[in-house]
């Protein structure tokens, strides 16, 4: 019999679409919540696509499923095929999509990375009302357990697809406007958004795990109002490299190391198809960005970037 590799295959697009739940969710189970399908009918779904490739997609334990190198390989082609189809369907069926999509997302992340995103949802959907919050993680978790918001980008521990779809992972900072604060005898100065704020815990856990003694300077939930505190010099903080100002000095090797804080992707219960095309986009463009800068790429459940 010809293996794959001598033989036309094509490809199930449903089966390709139930593949990318499962990566992306970590579950049989939660794929099947979103894609509408019993857990069963997903595994079954996933079987016929690893036999049809003659490969095994993913790795299966009693407690997560991962990818397997093939099924890493396959992930991003699967999405480029999906994205294709949908962009079709879209032009044909679907541009004159309506109803509300209510999006929320930290500030800093949506200034840098997802004016042009939004900007091109809304030029394929017209007439869709896209509504969109700007507010720290724990405000935006808190609106989408009260039902304000179809979808939502979050800044969290890195911890694979449990909640979420990880999209993006930052490379923490630290950041001054004047390096000779870390001269004075007296406790550090440290400029932070209110807790809880996963660049104020990476702050604070560094600095107390490494003895240093440090006071907060300066709290607000602002990014504009963190940079105008820097600019001052009333003290340091932390933010991901590629958001450091450039008038304002990376501080490279004189602090501990930080880890890094990770960007996911929530989702309602129940997404409206209007808000479901703009996960599509978010994780298509995000997905490019980090092919472009592969050192920025976040793990998704693939390879294992304010609050």
């Amino acid at each position: 019999m010809p293996s794959v590799s001598q033989r036309l295959v094509n490809l199930d697009l449903d089966l390709l679409r139930a593949f990318v739940a499962v990566a992306e969710t970590g579950s049989f189970t939660r794929a099947g919540a979103r894609l509408g399908r019993t857990q069963s009918a997903v595994s079954l779904q996933i079987q016929r696509l690893e036999a049809q490739l003659d490969v095994q997609l993913f790795a299966r334990d009693p407690r997560r499923v991962t990818l397997t190198h093939s099924g890493e390989s396959l992930l991003p082609q699967a999405r480029k095929l999906l994205r294709l189809n949908d962009e079709i369907v879209a032009g044909i069926v679907e541009h004159d999509l309506e109803g509300e999509v209510r999006f929320g997302a930290p500030e800093d992340f949506a200034t840098a990375h997802l004016p042009g995103v939004l900007g091109d949802f809304v030029h394929a959907y017209p007439h869709v009302n896209l509504s969109v919050t700007c507010d720290l993680t724990l405000n935006l978790i808190e609106a989408m357990s009260r039902g304000e918001l179809d979808l939502a980008l979050i800044k969290r521990e890195p911890m694979g697809p449990d909640i979420g779809t990880p999209v993006w992972r930052e490379e923490l900072v630290w950041v001054a406007a004047d390096a000779s604060l870390l001269q004075s005898s007296s406790k550090l100065p440290l400029i932070a958004a209110p807790a809880p704020c996963v660049y104020r815990k990476r702050a604070v856990t560094a600095l107390e795990q490494s003895g240093r003694p440090w006071r907060m300077a300066y709290t607000s939930p602002s990014l504009a109002g963190q940079h105008a505190a820097l600019r001052a010099g009333l003290g340091i903080t932390v933010l991901p490299r590629e958001m450091a100002p450039d008038d304002l000095i990376v501080l490279e090797g004189v602090l501990p190391a930080l880890a890094d804080a990770e960007i996911a992707l929530i989702r309602a219960k129940s997404l409206p198809v209007a808000a479901q095309r703009l996960a599509d986009f978010i994780l298509s463009a995000l997905e490019q960005a980090n092919d472009a800068e592969p050192h920025k790429a976040a793990s998704n459940s693939l390879h294992s970037k304010s609050s």
